[in-house]
């Protein structure tokens, strides 16, 4: 072996608990050759020293097991959420803070577009304005003519205008579920989960375009670059269900300039395919993977969001009283295909924001595991957000993990206290100190483009679990620095079944680490989110040189 390069800094942390530290990392043909001092990274023969990083802390790559690369539509749909957006050109999307605000936003993007036979924007969300909700009314005030979609920011609801309605002839006798009614008993313009948000044909048709799009897969890799994210995911892609699908999004994560990293979950319903023809279409999917393009788990889809009141809650649900909870998937259904994919050996990330979601999913796992036992399956309940502990110490029992949606507490943390919860279990939501006591693997993911994509804020909310108004909501369940960097590198990569190439810098895995410019284990645990990502390297390449 020739050849090689070493790279300084003023601390590397391996999450390798053998080698936890060291000075300088050497690679070698894109792996991990040896950590340590530069003494003994040279004794393998390396004398190509670069010194850039020598101010900088050297971590392992991020790893995000929770994103879409929808995160990347920004270039092409516009947004119009609450919080200013990062876009893929640099500048800054300022958030809207009222509806007067959000409908003003919305006449501007028209007029821009007034000859457009329909209009989507996304990113909002009603719960930040209280006082009035978004309804059709709302929305009819922008235009009576032109049909408005606005995609909410959970992805799991819509409002619409009249002329929306009257384009897909939606009315208060419409059989489809989650068509909102307002009190004067016709729709009120909401429309809540796949069902209901799949009525909107042609401005569905457009978003897949566009979420399909080279441009926006692209985007997304400059966004997961930025934030210092090595290794990102498209959690429950639509599309790679279909092999040709899959050889395309493959081609264009295995060009040198795209700058990470791709670990894709297919989309599991139980409607079209079968379980069957979804796992042979998967295996034929797989035979575009490579070291850049992973296809290691399924998802699947068990209720809606807290936020949208569309989660599934145990008693007493919403403190509200208001409770649209929707179980987009039978209790047989749910049976049938855990088992299906658990007997093939193919793990499952399952989306489940209510406690009963939760509960579905570890029973059809223990069902699952009787009929075919796999010491070593790693399902896991991804967002887990309203988990109970007696939940957790099955997940324990049974070898499940949990994907903890931690952003939750700083964008909705307020809400949750105020509007959904109540303080109590608000306080307790992505319990992530409890499963770190009982030993539930565990990790922190942003959803993007749910919130936007960063391990550094994941890392911030789950140490910190303050909201925007300033409440720290659970102190009893926040997690030091160095928990949440093990869980947003190992831990990811331990539940995508990819921990053996990723995660830590460990002899034989990808060279792929994160280079900061302050340690995220030393610095007040307040500013983590502020830590600037210097680059990453994938590889043992230096993307900010090819991307």
């Amino acid at each position: 072996m020739t050849g090689g390069i070493i790279y300084t800094a003023k601390a590397v942390h391996t999450l390798n608990p053998a080698r936890p530290s060291g000075q300088a990392v050497a690679v070698r043909d894109g792996r991990i050759l040896a950590v340590g001092t530069v003494d003994e990274c040279s004794r393998w023969g390396i004398d190509s020293i670069d010194t850039r990083f020598e101010h900088n802390v050297i971590v392992p790559g991020f790893v995000e097991a929770h994103s879409h690369l929808m995160e990347g539509q920004w270039g092409q749909v516009p947004y119009v959420g609450r919080f200013d957006r990062s876009m893929p050109d640099g500048s800054i999307a300022p958030g809207v803070t009222s509806i007067a605000d959000f409908l003003q936003r919305l006449r501007t993007l028209l007029a821009k577009n007034h000859d457009a036979p329909f209009f989507v924007a996304s990113g909002f969300d009603p719960i930040y304005f209280t006082g009035e909700r978004l309804n059709r009314h709302h929305l009819d005030s922008v235009s009576e003519t032109t049909p408005i979609f606005i995609f909410h920011a959970s992805g799991h609801l819509a409002t619409v205008n009249t002329a929306f309605l009257r384009k897909y002839d939606i009315t208060a006798s419409h059989p489809t579920p989650g068509i909102g009614i307002g009190p004067d008993g016709e729709p009120d313009g909401e429309l809540r989960e796949t069902a209901a948000l799949t009525l909107a044909k042609d401005e569905f048709l457009h978003l897949g375009k566009v979420f399909a799009s080279e441009q926006c897969i692209t985007d997304f890799g400059r966004a997961a670059k930025l934030a210092g994210v090595t290794t990102a995911t498209d959690l429950a892609s639509p599309f790679l269900f279909r092999p040709e699908h899959a050889e395309v999004v493959a081609n264009i994560v295995n060009s040198t300039s795209f700058p990470a990293r791709l670990a894709c979950a297919p989309m599991s319903r139980p409607q079209g395919k079968t379980i069957d023809e979804q796992i042979d279409a998967l295996r034929q999917s797989r035979a575009h993977e490579s070291d850049k393009f992973k296809i290691p788990v399924v998802k699947m889809m068990l209720d809606g969001s807290i936020q949208g009141f569309t989660a599934m809650l145990s008693w007493p649900e919403y403190i509200t009283g208001e409770s649209h909870g929707f179980l987009l998937q039978t209790p047989e259904e749910t049976f049938d295909m855990v088992a299906g994919f658990t007997a093939e050996r193919i793990g499952i990330h399952c989306h489940c924001n209510g406690d009963l979601a939760s509960e579905l999913f570890i029973d059809a796992v223990e069902r699952a595991l009787v009929q075919h036992a796999w010491l070593d399956h790693r399902h896991t309940i991804t967002h887990a957000q309203t988990v109970t502990h007696a939940q957790l110490r099955r997940a324990r029992n049974l070898g499940i993990g949990c994907n903890f949606f931690s952003n939750h507490m700083w964008f909705w943390g307020d809400q949750h206290h105020d509007l959904t919860l109540g303080p109590d279990r608000a306080s307790q939501m992505n319990p992530a100190a409890s499963a770190s006591r009982l030993g539930v693997p565990f990790t922190l993911h942003s959803d993007a483009s749910v919130t936007p994509i960063g391990q550094l804020h994941t890392m911030w909310t789950a140490v910190n679990r303050r909201t925007v108004s300033g409440r720290i909501l659970g102190d009893h369940e926040t997690i030091s620095p160095a928990i949440a960097l093990q869980a947003t590198t190992l831990g990811a990569a331990y539940l995508l079944h990819l921990d053996h190439l990723i995660g830590s810098l460990e002899t034989g895995k990808f060279a792929d680490m994160t280079v900061l410019a302050e340690d995220p284990l030393s610095v007040d645990p307040s500013v983590i989110r502020d830590i600037e990502v210097r680059d990453t390297i994938v590889g043992g390449d230096i993307t900010s040189e090819i991307a």
